[in-house]
């Protein structure tokens, strides 16, 4: 049955479906008498009533059905407790009585129950329904939207408002304007006023609702009104305003409550520096912490330590973060895991292995079991400083004794097995995954795709590897991709790359400069310059511009090809673009200049490049002297290995050799003698190139002498 503008609960149909018949005959003697139903005429009932289940009856009508049940038949009240009418303008549409109004919202109470709360003198004084009749709040709010009905029923009724219902009502599921209404409705009655808890119910509401901006209101209205806030509720407000990025205005309400003679604990400046932290201000952290000390009665606890140690390492202020972490102990507090991890990764940023690998002893020993990011971070550590061993014993060790790793542990020590050559435990670690409950992700793929291409496993086992990661449902990155195009390209199958490239177009992922740049440069070894360039077009068209690795390679390839001219104009196009030139760049145009003898012009951009401020590199420097070697003289070489220490670029075994190939080719033996000494002495070993040198040279005079004899 359907009722316009009305939510009938299940009973009330029921009883208006059950007393048609009853109605029928109490019509008949209605008529009989004279009288006319309620405010319907006769006629219009009959007309009505031929109206079966599925009809529909206005608001009006309905109440005059019930009305008539209710002299009529003596219906108990119950029946009728949530037949009131939710139209809008029900006070102008029907001049019910107050006393309706009660008897509809009545509940029944059991008669047995009753008599014995009136009559028994051991039964509970305090009425037992009295929490029950609070309840009819709700169920007038669920019944109406907010407006003239709902504001006439509830004062009416006169029911008690207390905070415990407030905070009741703004729990149930209705319409958070209604919430809105209802409080401030409650908060003008007689005898009321809002406290901490009412106003916190409010503003969790708003905050679920996103209600941002009438959510701050309510924040300034509570800090305006007289109500107490205290350090729970003022750490609650600042978690709010945290979540809704809201930092200034958090802190604005931290010092005016706090102004108010609150004292805010250590709980409470956790929210402020947690919040401050999640927004990237670390600075202010720093002085928040200080101002939390010369509160004097509000020393920090291991939360605040672990937050402002975690900062310091985001803002590379390591030492601080390691006097902190000294201080917490001599202040008594037990060190926390997350706070030895927090260490443990500083120390290797320091270099400082050893120092990390003592902390995690100092951890054990101290009875603080290791979680799996301190594992993680060790193992980590370990595998950048190089010593895949150890990694590779403490990721045995904590297995031996019951740990479990996770997925990003595991994709860790498989990258450091993969560089470290050890392609198969990598793989066989790849492969215990599943016993450990640990699902590859796409980062698992990647990293041991990769070590199959860094160990120069077959090309199917690579292959076959991303076949499975398909069927296994794990969907491939454009990171994927790019090792894929990167490895194909090294092992000298680039139309296979090319397929992945344009598999890769197909999925829709963006061009990444990665795999073009291996592409291009693959194609440039191939002497497939046009290809090479075609490529090139092609992701400038598709990006709108490239980075400058992928420039460097096409600078690179038309030096190689002898087109000096074309790769000028190229490094002038991507700084007109404003992709700045990088070191690699630099080398790559200088290179290219060496191979077509613009010796002036390649030392003149080495110039440029440093006051361009970007600083040269060993190979920039090698890149010049061996220009300077091949067609400057031995004199202006020896002067550039010279200016190399001087400006302490420590020459190295290529430098060395070049300088000895010119001064042998040009018979300055002597010279050479003194410099293969200085080379010996810096460390470096003889090898074939510059064996080769000097016997080429001494070949050479050897045959200039013949020919003088001759």
């Amino acid at each position: 049955m359907k009722f316009e503008g009305l939510m009938m609960n299940r009973h009330m149909a029921s009883i208006i479906e059950i007393n048609w018949k009853n109605m029928d005959k109490i019509l008949e003697v209605q008529v009989a008498n004279g009288g006319d139903f309620g405010r319907w005429p006769a006629q219009q009932w009959r007309r009505q009533r031929a109206v079966k289940v599925g009809g529909y009856f206005t608001c009006c009508d309905l109440i005059c059905i019930v009305s008539c049940i209710m002299k009529t038949i003596m219906l108990p009240a119950f029946a009728l407790r949530r037949c009131i009418s939710t139209s809008a303008c029900l006070c102008q549409r029907i001049k019910q009585t107050d006393n309706e109004i009660v008897q509809m919202f009545q509940l029944p109470v059991p008669e047995n129950e009753m008599r014995d709360w009136a009559f028994n003198r051991n039964f509970p004084k305090k009425n037992p329904y009295a929490r029950t009749l609070d309840k009819r709040f709700i169920r007038i709010l669920k019944i109406f939207k907010w407006g003239p009905d709902a504001e006439k029923t509830l004062e009416v009724l006169k029911l008690k408002v207390d905070h415990q219902l407030v905070r009741e009502v703004l729990m149930i599921d209705v319409e958070i304007n209604v919430k809105i209404q209802f409080f401030k409705w409650a908060g003008k009655r007689r005898n009321f006023e809002h406290d901490s808890t009412t106003y916190l119910a409010l503003i969790h509401c708003l905050d679920e609702a996103g209600l941002v901006g009438e959510m701050w209101k309510t924040i300034q209205d509570m800090v305006r009104s007289t109500c107490v806030v205290g350090p729970a509720e003022l750490s609650e407000i600042v978690r709010i305003l945290g979540k809704a990025k809201m930092v200034n205005k958090a802190l604005s309400i931290f010092y005016q409550i706090k102004s108010r003679k609150c004292k805010p604990t250590a709980s409470t400046y956790n929210a402020i520096i947690l919040m401050l932290m999640q927004e990237g201000h670390h600075e202010k952290v720093h002085e928040l912490y200080n101002e939390m000390c010369n509160e004097g009665n509000c020393l920090p606890d291991t939360i605040t330590y672990t937050a402002l140690m975690s900062t310091f390492s985001k803002l590379g202020r390591h030492d601080s973060a390691i006097r902190l972490f000294e201080e917490m102990k001599e202040n008594g507090l037990q060190p926390t895991p997350k706070i030895y991890t927090t260490l443990i990764e500083i120390y290797f940023k320091l270099g400082r292995t050893e120092s990390a690998l003592g902390l995690f002893q100092e951890m054990t020993g101290n009875g603080c079991s290791p979680t799996v990011f301190t594992y993680t971070e060790l193992i980590k550590g370990l595998g950048k400083a190089g010593r895949v061993e150890d990694a590779y014993g403490i990721f045995m060790n904590m297995l031996k004794e019951g740990g479990k790793p996770d997925v990003v542990l595991i994709n860790n020590m498989i990258n450091i097995l993969g560089k470290a050559g050890r392609l198969e435990d990598a793989l066989k670690l790849f492969n215990e995954m599943k016993s450990w409950r640990c699902v590859p992700n796409v980062v698992t793929y990647n990293t041991i795709i990769k070590a199959l291409f860094d160990n120069k496993a077959p090309i199917s086992e690579a292959s076959s590897l991303f076949e499975k990661m398909k069927a296994d449902g794990v969907v491939p990155s454009s990171f994927t991709y790019s090792i894929l195009i990167d490895g194909f390209c090294k092992a000298n199958r680039v139309e296979k790359a090319l397929l992945f490239l344009e598999e890769m177009d197909e999925k829709g992922f963006p061009p990444c400069p990665a795999a073009y740049c291996s592409l291009i440069n693959s194609l440039g070894k191939a002497k497939r310059y046009e290809a090479a360039s075609e490529l090139f077009q092609e992701l400038k068209e598709n990006c709108g511009h490239s980075s400058a690795r992928v420039y460097a390679v096409m600078i690179k390839l038309f030096g190689k090809c002898g087109h000096p001219s074309k790769a000028v104009d190229l490094f002038n196009e991507m700084k007109k673009l404003g992709c700045n030139p990088d070191v690699y760049t630099y080398n790559a145009l200088m290179s290219g200049m060496i191979r077509a003898g613009m010796i002036d012009e390649a030392h003149s951009l080495l110039r440029t490049m440093e006051e361009n401020g970007c600083t040269p590199d060993l190979n920039s420097h090698n890149i010049i002297l061996n220009g300077l070697a091949r067609t400057g003289g031995p004199k202006r070489a020896i002067e550039m290995l010279t200016k190399m220490k001087n400006l302490k670029i420590k020459p190295d075994a290529v430098s060395y050799n070049t300088v000895l190939g010119c001064l042998s080719r040009a018979g300055m033996f002597e010279e050479a003698s003194k410099l293969m000494k200085e080379m010996k002495a810096s460390g470096f070993e003889y090898d074939l190139i510059t064996y080769s040198s000097i016997l080429e040279a001494v070949g050479k005079v050897d045959e200039d002498n013949n020919l003088t004899a001759f």
